[in-house]
């Protein structure tokens, strides 16, 4: 069971729309889908609210620190709630998929991700889930750290927006579940309907 939601992203109006800010905009769209407000937890260096799933409560965390010390704030609210890696699902920006993918995983390596590298560095372990969320690779001389800090064209951030709030309806359905919404998620039926 998912008793933590983590979105990577830098904090600021600057960064609010950019590929790279995948995490922070899938748990805006959460907190606007069910009317949830975000407070700031300087304890947790970072903006924490919580959702009621059945009896269950499932926080949401946006860690203040920048992508490369996302690790701090995530150990943080995990050692104060004794929430264990494995009930960690961090959502975050995917190179390696093209605009218009969502991918589950398990578990796994930090392949490069920054923010990826210092949660397993801050928590120890690997053994946490993830949302992979595709942003596509820049084309041929565009720097990949020019690419994931602009931001998404217009027709891409509604597209992924859409698909937010698709796996929202599984991942809520299934009460945080997350074999069970990893099963939906990459059924035939959803990926026809989730991948353009």
């Amino acid at each position: 069971m998912i008793k933590l939601l983590v979105g990577l992203g830098n904090p600021g109006q600057r960064y609010q729309k950019t590929r790279h800010n995948a995490g922070f905009l899938f748990l805006d769209e959460l907190a606007q889908e069910r009317s949830l407000t975000f407070s700031r937890q300087v304890r947790f260096f970072g903006d924490l609210a919580e959702l009621k799933v059945g009896s269950d409560k499932l926080y949401l965390l946006k860690p203040g620190t920048f992508m490369n010390r996302s690790g701090q704030s995530v150990s943080s609210v995990t050692k104060y709630y004794k929430i264990k890696p494995e009930e960690v699902l961090v959502i975050h920006d995917e190179l390696d998929f093209d605009v218009g993918v969502l991918k589950l995983k398990s578990a796994g390596g930090h392949g490069g991700h920054n923010g990826l590298r210092d949660i397993v560095a801050a928590l120890g372990v690997r053994d946490f889930k993830r949302l992979r969320v595709g942003i596509g690779r820049p084309k041929p001389g565009v720097q990949v750290a020019d690419y994931v800090l602009s931001d998404f064209p217009k027709s891409d951030l509604q597209h992924i927006k859409e698909l937010y709030s698709d796996f929202l309806i599984i991942f809520l359905w299934c009460r945080g579940d997350f074999e069970a919404a990893m099963l939906k998620l990459h059924s035939a039926k959803y990926i026809k309907k989730l991948i353009r």
